[in-house]
């Protein structure tokens, strides 16, 4: 079954710094774009990010530019999700998707997702 897996998430401070991983098995990030959404306690899933099959990256957020940063390595078929300076509203679910089609849409194989927490 091809379901990327996501890691690396956690209960930190606001301020605080983690870093994501995205674990597409089976799936040739030179063919797929990867996008990172969010879905926060009562709130709709939302798109963060996403990095094109060819490596451009996209924000979908204005609320994380300059603070988050996607970036992939194609050898491990790894895409990562930097976050800096986390504030308590990026807390959430972040879930790693290999769409079908290009960055902006959403159909594609979803993972299990990660807790994010952000908290004092």
């Amino acid at each position: 079954q091809l379901q990327p897996v996501e890691s690396g998430g956690g209960l930190v401070q606001p301020g605080a710094s983690l870093r994501l991983s995205c674990l597409a098995s089976g799936l040739s990030l030179d063919h797929y774009s990867i996008a990172w959404f969010r879905q926060a306690p009562g709130k709709e899933r939302e798109g963060v990010v996403c990095i094109s099959s060819s490596g451009t990256p996209t924000n979908y957020r204005n609320s994380v530019l300059g603070r988050f940063t996607i970036s992939r390595d194609t050898a491990k078929s790894t895409v990562y999700l930097q976050m800096n300076n986390l504030k308590a509203e990026d807390s959430g679910i972040y879930y790693c998707v290999a769409l079908y089609d290009i960055c902006g849409s959403t159909g594609g194989y979803w993972g299990q997702g990660t807790q994010v927490t952000v908290s004092p």
